[in-house]
């Protein structure tokens, strides 16, 4: 079911509810603008009708739904969802881009990742590349592609194994430096280039984190704001993350793919292409991440269990 569409609103925003997805509401509505929010759960877009967004209940697989919701818009903020196979990511952005070209949208912020210039053997940024290039096919449109930095909050999904086993481990090789960035600032950027529309054409930025870090540093700093000092670093093998990834609830096609990408990150074939700058430089440090979002989960699911 989808909702009846007012003409006058300005920007849609795919994944409101989203850590991205809910910045870039939030901000475009505190400033008076006309939203429209899209998600699956009516519930979760609650709050953003409760700030005066029309809700648009629609799947981002679904072409017809999503031509629907862009119509009448002037931009949208786009994105994909957390993958769960090849086929279900090239579904949803054959839909998203059908609709972008269906409905005459002008502009559009496109959520991707650093290392989405590699068309193959990247895990799920196999499908950010084919999405970036199906926007880029259609004429008409101005596409600003964000490629965000290796997300802060993956570090979230180490709490449980933290509380379990006593230490941090991943597929990730213990000193290979990442560039890493809060939602929340990729969200910031994402919500000014759109309330501004100061872009043409099809572009790139890549939004890199306050620095670059490895995981025994960022091991490093969690273990000094949770009161474990000595927390230590380990690098798993990719069999025993793919099965935990598993574990977590992904689709075991969904899991491989993100090992496929750890893969890729390890061998140096996913990296940033821009130095570092003060434009693709983004301001909340991971330390300030820990404190602000890290301890109060930690806290939580101990309290919780």
């Amino acid at each position: 079911m989808t909702s009846p569409v007012v003409s006058n609103t300005k920007y849609v925003i795919l994944g409101a509810s989203g850590n991205t997805g809910s910045i870039v509401a939030d901000f475009l509505l505190s400033k008076g603008e006309k939203v429209r929010v899209v998600g699956r759960d009516a519930g979760r877009l609650r709050r953003f009708v409760d700030q005066g967004a029309e809700a648009f209940i629609a799947e981002l697989s679904d072409a017809a739904a999503l031509t629907k919701a862009f119509s009448g818009a002037t931009a949208a903020y786009l994105l994909l969802p957390p993958v769960k196979s090849r086929e279900s990511q090239a579904r949803e952005s054959d839909a998203i881009a059908q609709a972008v070209r269906e409905s005459g949208l002008r502009y559009a912020v496109n959520l991707s990742s650093y290392g989405a210039q590699v068309p193959e053997n990247t895990g799920p940024l196999v499908g950010l590349h084919a999405s970036e290039e199906k926007l880029n096919a259609i004429s008409g449109v101005n596409v600003l592609h964000l490629r965000a930095g290796y997300f802060m909050e993956n570090n979230l999904a180490l709490i449980g194994m933290i509380q379990g086993m006593g230490l941090v481990g991943s597929a990730l090789i213990p000193d290979l430096k990442l560039p890493m960035a809060a939602t929340r600032d990729v969200g910031d950027y994402a919500a000014q280039r759109l309330l501004h529309l100061d872009f043409s054409g099809k572009q790139t930025r890549e939004l890199l984190g306050e620095r670059d870090l490895s995981m025994t540093e960022v091991t490093a700093m969690i273990g000094r704001a949770i009161g474990k000092p000595d927390l230590a670093y380990q690098q798993f093998p990719y069999d025993v993350v793919q099965q935990a990834i598993t574990d977590l609830g992904v689709p075991p096609e969904g899991a491989a793919l993100y090992v496929e990408m750890y893969k890729a990150i390890n061998d140096i074939v996913v990296v940033a292409l821009e130095p570092r700058s003060p434009e693709n430089t983004t301001p909340t440090s991971f330390e300030t991440f820990v404190q602000d979002v890290f301890v109060h989960m930690y806290r939580g699911k101990a309290a919780s269990a």
